[in-house]
């Protein structure tokens, strides 16, 4: 689930004002009988997820008393989990989620927090509660149960209500003499100033106005590290990512595009730290891309049987080859799983973490990107451009052919987007246009994939002849759209290739 909540500070004065004219007339205020919850707190000796905004707890009367929290990116929101499990012995699930965060360091327990709640939850007339506002006394104890540190904060968490209502009851505690703060978690206010020190994952932090070569590698690498470790517990948790795309197809995504800038940036960066981390993200992608082809298959059949309606194809037929697909899929995530677990993807986190803090430049990164990165840029278009590439592109070549295209438009559209920052407006011109000829070869090339597939996984059963039919129509249906995809082709590559979106390339 996703948490939203807002803190503010106040002082041992302060008195809850009364909430009742932020909602409707209808509406009330429900107060709870107080609690006490006693929260311990574990982390790595040099507080690895606190720094990160992340905590796993173990908090005593909670139906499920383990809890890890992770950022979102939003100050204020972020990802709860919760699991079963006696005190001292956290969930392996729960330990897993926070793989990117502790890197394999051990988890001990770092603070005990205790905290007297006066909770009030702000209801509408069906006594539905949108909001619930509580007021904290903490007090923070060491390891005999001696007091260390006390402060006093209020919580206000959106529950069915929106953030209108939010904002309504802010400021009726502002008024009261509540002051918001930056919001800072329980635990790292009772750990101090060590666990607000910087994460060890260095994000991209935005360039100068004339950035250097190495400036643009370093921001490149740092967002796409950032994007691939941020799925990492959204994989584990079968999530979805923002925007409704998968984690799995997220972290994907993150692989390859860092992949593809250290080849972009090879004469930025060292041979020696770059090939390696290559081949590690290659294998990484690999594992990933079983259960991505799966789902992207699974969607595809959907879609494909129910194209059109005044020819309806055996919904059992098509329920089978589902089903052969989510077996596939099982077991590619099996496979990911196997892997997240596996030392060599604790190495590999590692090494991207050390990489967003330092990536290993040469010389020639000193150099201004905005007369440097066009020459890199030019080698990816020149091959996506060439005889070997779209120049050489019959309309009746293999669709291995037109894959081999896709797969290099890829590379230069990557590369494109990647120098937008120095190059401007003409680089992202060319990099939508380019985006638009990869929907093109994508749809292609998922089109010629899925009529195989059908054809393959009907071929398993030869007994089965509404099986056999149904995968034959399918797959007729998907050439059809390759053609498509062959007949659009040439206006995307047309309006991509216009002068005023590559005159910038040398």
């Amino acid at each position: 689930m996703v948490e939203e909540e807002q803190k503010y500070e106040v002082d041992d004065t302060f008195v809850l004002p009364d909430l009742s004219a932020t909602f409707a007339a209808d509406g009330r205020v429900r107060a709870l009988p107080p609690v006490t919850l006693v929260a311990r707190y574990l982390d790595t000796v040099d507080l690895r997820l606190a720094r990160a905004g992340a905590s796993l707890r173990h908090r005593e009367g909670d139906e499920l008393p383990w809890t890890v929290k992770l950022p979102t990116g939003t100050p204020g929101v972020r990802h709860e989990i919760s699991r079963p499990g006696p005190v001292g012995q956290p969930p392996p699930e729960l330990v897993e989620l926070v793989t990117a965060l502790h890197r394999g360091a051990p988890l001990a327990p770092v603070t005990v927090v205790r905290t007297v709640r006066h909770a009030h939850e702000v209801c509408d007339g069906a006594g539905t509660v949108l909001a619930e506002v509580v007021d904290d006394r903490v007090t923070v104890l060491d390891d005999t149960g001696a007091t260390t540190g006390a402060f006093r904060e209020v919580e206000v968490e959106r529950k069915a209500g929106d953030r209108t209502l939010l904002e309504r009851i802010g400021a009726v505690l502002r008024e009261a003499g509540a002051r918001a703060g930056s919001f800072t978690p329980k635990h790292v206010r009772a750990l101090g100033t060590v666990a607000q020190a910087e994460p060890d994952l260095v994000g991209p932090g935005g360039l100068t106005a004339d950035p250097t070569a190495g400036e643009m590698v370093t921001e490149a690498v740092r967002k796409e590290v950032r994007r691939l470790l941020a799925h990492d517990p959204l994989v584990r948790l079968r999530t979805s990512a923002d925007g409704g795309d998968s984690a799995v197809h997220q972290m994907r995504v993150a692989c390859r595009r860092l992949r593809s800038d250290l080849r972009t940036f090879r004469p930025l960066v060292r041979r020696s730290w770059a090939r390696p981390l290559r081949d590690e993200l290659r294998w990484l992608a690999g594992v990933l891309g079983g259960a991505r082809d799966a789902e992207v298959l699974r969607d595809r059949l959907r879609r494909t049987a129910t194209a059109d309606p005044l020819s309806p194809l055996d919904t059992g037929a098509v329920d089978r080859l589902d089903e052969a697909l989510a077996q596939r899929q099982r077991q590619a995530l099996a496979a990911i799983d196997e892997a997240l677990r596996s030392p060599r993807y604790l190495a590999l986190v590692d090494a991207l973490v050390l990489a967003a803090r330092a990536p290993r430049l040469t010389r020639r990164a000193a150099t201004p990107a905005a007369r440097t990165l066009p020459k890199l840029v030019a080698r990816p278009w020149r091959q996506l451009t060439g005889s070997d590439g779209v120049d050489g592109l019959d309309p009746l070549a293999p669709d291995d052919r037109w894959h081999a295209v896709r797969k290099e438009g890829k590379q230069a559209r990557y590369a494109v987007t990647a120098v937008v920052p120095a190059v401007g407006k003409d680089a992202r011109r060319l990099a939508r246009a380019l985006a638009r000829v990869q929907d093109v070869l994508g749809e292609h090339q998922d089109a010629a994939v899925a009529a195989e597939t059908w054809l393959a996984l009907a071929a398993d059963r030869p007994a089965d002849h509404e099986l056999a039919v149904t995968a034959g129509r399918l797959a007729e249906r998907e050439r059809d759209t390759v053609r498509l995809m062959r007949a659009r082709f040439p206006a995307a590559w047309h309006r991509a290739t216009r002068r005023r979106r590559t005159r910038w390339l040398p």
